[in-house]
């Protein structure tokens, strides 16, 4: 029995890496995925997930429209004060997802000097880890 599933765990692996080889391939051909890669912190995998969950940026007039498309825009906007005020995650889980991971490689290696510098300010502001990161990661998507 264990040899069955290891026997399995390893086709599941060589599975992946095709996959992940094609998926490479694909994403040379796009000149979006260039771009995005430019961004500090963002690699190949990111940047083609990023690109892949926004498609044609151009439907989307404006930056916000983009983050609400993401779901990384405030329930609630304007004067409103309350402890807490969560994201919608009305939007694109996937993109959300690697627009975190983006933040957090680019804060972990210190390549993105523009978002540590947000991402400290506003932790001296008194934001909990998790806010600073997703307004790091909107700050982010205006950027893309």
């Amino acid at each position: 029995m264990l040899q069955s599933m290891v026997s399995l765990v390893l086709s599941m692996q060589e599975q992946m890496g095709a996959i992940e080889e094609q998926m490479r391939r694909l994403a040379q051909e796009l000149p979006e995925v260039e771009l995005v890669k430019s961004i500090p912190g963002v690699g190949d995998k990111l940047a083609a997930a990023i690109v892949s969950e926004i498609g044609d940026a151009q439907q989307f007039e404006d930056p916000k429209l983009l983050v609400a498309f993401a779901g990384l825009d405030p329930g609630v906007s304007g004067q409103f004060v309350a402890t807490s005020n969560r994201i919608t995650k009305r939007g694109s889980k996937r993109l959300r997802k690697a627009l975190y991971l983006a933040v957090q490689c680019g804060l972990r290696r210190n390549t993105n000097e523009g978002i540590r510098e947000y991402y400290d300010k506003k932790r001296q502001e008194g934001k909990p880890y998790k806010v600073t990161v997703i307004a790091c990661a909107n700050k982010l998507l205006h950027h893309v």
